[in-house]
């Protein structure tokens, strides 16, 4: 199937465009924009910048991706975005490139669903199977794990990471880093138990679900520590994969500044 460009839709000869992508009318594609196949781009869809879009992807209107930074110390250096497969983008998503502070690239993974009105700033990774509700907002240089889930209005702090498998709950103020696993729900967010449902939809088996429910009890509830939890939770033996990828995170997180990992990274 061909590529079909609506005779509304303003395409820059030097864009790159694959096999069987559709750009709907009043669509405007900067010079430096390379989409995949198959992608579909509803009306009214900007993008700009050195932005690339892989195969699968779908979306609506009033999308604008690539855009400058809203950084004031942002001087027009050639940084970029860079999006994967298969994901979904709703009305008037808006993903920021990049500054000069890190690697360059705001970048969102496979298979994600960004619903209205969700914004990825500058310097952000998002990972894959990511799922943003209508109007979350994260701020510049925020990771997000691959299969976490932010509910509708929530905002995540510059520099906070999102742990694999979390959940936010809606409207909550993201201040701090998210564990993975855990379900965080509040004014600044704080963990409130750990995501069953999430994980018994991926398959997690019953001891690892178990185990993560007692080092939640133990570090969240019992506040016993970090290594008297990682004691009790091992028993004398290596820990669950998934209990030391939660200690990992946690550790972490504990290096840097507020409860973010990240922001001992952060430049001036």
């Amino acid at each position: 199937m061909a590529t079909i460009i609506a005779h509304t839709a303003v395409v820059d000869p030097r864009a790159e465009l694959d096999e069987e992508v559709r750009v709907g009318h009043h669509c405007v594609i900067g010079p430096n924009v390379r989409i995949g196949r198959g992608t579909r781009l509803e009306n009214n869809v900007t993008l700009t910048g050195h932005t690339s879009i892989g195969r699968n992807n779908h979306l609506f209107p009033g999308v604008v991706i690539g855009a400058e930074p809203q950084d004031l110390s942002y001087q027009g250096s050639p940084t970029q975005v860079i999006i994967g497969d298969g994901n979904v983008f709703r009305e008037s998503v808006t993903i920021n490139r990049a500054t000069e502070k890190e690697d360059g690239i705001t970048a969102v993974g496979s298979q994600c669903y960004l619903m209205t009105c969700s914004h990825v700033a500058h310097d952000c990774k998002v990972k894959d199977r990511v799922i943003m509700a209508n109007n979350v907002m994260l701020g510049g240089h925020v990771h997000v794990d691959s299969d976490a889930t932010l509910s509708g209005g929530c905002a995540v702090h510059h520099f906070a990471s999102i742990g694999c498998y979390s959940f936010v709950s809606g409207l909550s103020r993201v201040l701090h880093d998210v564990p993975p696993y855990m379900l965080v729900e509040g004014f600044p967010a704080r963990p409130r138990t750990v995501n069953v449902v999430a994980l018994k939809r991926k398959s997690f088996s019953s001891d690892s679900i178990k185990a993560l429910m007692e080092a939640y009890r133990l570090l969240y509830r019992s506040r016993v520590g970090m290594e008297h939890a990682r004691d009790i939770l091992s028993g004398g033996q290596p820990l669950l994969p998934e209990l030391q990828v939660l200690f990992d995170f946690i550790e972490d997180s504990q290096g840097g500044r507020h409860g973010r990992g990240r922001d001992r990274r952060k430049a001036a």
